[in-house]
């Protein structure tokens, strides 16, 4: 590979063919009049004749648009500039291996390429990675999805695993069935209490629409919360009618004695089908 080269009116000293190649490759060489402007460090005014290296291109012309270059000075660039620095830039490498290598995990446990096991002993090693560089680099990354956004990394399943959730998915997926579980049986003595009370006030003769409603209110209320009970359960159907016909009537009216004795009834009723229904939810 060679370069053929004529140059004339060289200020100081001429160019090395090694020189003009890389110019040339580079594509710092003006295609309307062949100028190299403002290379103070060469000191080249000007450049009437070029030929380009037959090997890197098709024609004896330099292709592309005009180029202007200024060069202060040929030196090595250092992305730091001192150890803490490069301490940073290590850092902020770490970081974005991280959240690759955690979307790439998600994925494969996803498409269940790992079992489930194996995926939550690396994630959990991956999110104490990133627990402990973010605590490192919070001045310098006082926002991880910014981090993210800014390098263009594309891992929504990454940010979600470490910055949402901060636990593996099978830990998560864990945590949300006990918390169901406990949620349901919280749920389950509420109800069995506020039918209790219900029953007992009208036992003590307290009758009156001010006394009544907010007890049935708070029954509904709770039978509504618990999820295994099918919508057209008795006790939320009569519960809905009761509550209805107290909306009715004034805050200081009272049942009828045949008043109490139908609610009793049907509170009594609601209340059997409710032990009736838990074991076949459970189940």
């Amino acid at each position: 590979m060679f370069v053929c080269m004529q140059s004339h009116n060289l200020i100081s000293r001429k160019l090395t063919s090694a020189t003009y190649l890389v110019l040339i490759v580079l594509g710092f060489v003006s295609h309307s009049s062949n100028v190299i402007l403002g290379c103070d460090i060469f000191a080249v005014t000007k450049i009437r004749h070029l030929c380009a290296c037959p090997i890197l291109f098709s024609n004896p012309v330099v292709k592309g648009f005009p180029f202007q270059i200024y060069l202060k000075t040929l030196m090595e660039v250092k992305l730091w500039n001192d150890k803490r620095e490069r301490e940073m830039y290590d850092n902020l490498g770490e970081l974005f291996a991280i959240i690759k290598a955690t979307e790439k995990l998600e994925k494969a446990y996803v498409r269940d390429i790992i079992s489930a096991a194996e995926y939550e002993n690396e994630c959990q090693k991956l999110i104490a990675q990133f627990k402990t560089l973010s605590s490192t680099l919070r001045d310098a990354v006082p926002n991880i999805e910014r981090f993210h956004d800014t390098y263009k990394m594309d891992c929504p399943a990454a940010l979600n695993r470490l910055v949402t959730s901060g636990v593996p998915a099978t830990v998560e997926h864990r945590a949300t069935a006990a918390m169901s579980t406990a949620t349901s049986a919280a749920v389950v003595a509420e109800c069995v209490q506020n039918f209790i009370t219900a029953m007992d006030s009208l036992k003590l003769n307290m009758v009156a629409v001010d006394q009544v409603h907010p007890l049935l209110s708070d029954l509904s209320s709770s039978l509504n919360k618990l999820s295994i009970l099918p919508v057209d359960f008795e006790g939320k159907t009569k519960m809905r009618e009761w509550l209805s016909r107290l909306s009715k009537m004034g805050a200081a009216d009272e049942l009828t004695e045949q008043q109490a004795r139908q609610l009793h009834f049907d509170l009594e009723s609601s209340y059997n089908s409710f032990m009736a229904a838990l074991p076949t939810a459970g189940s």
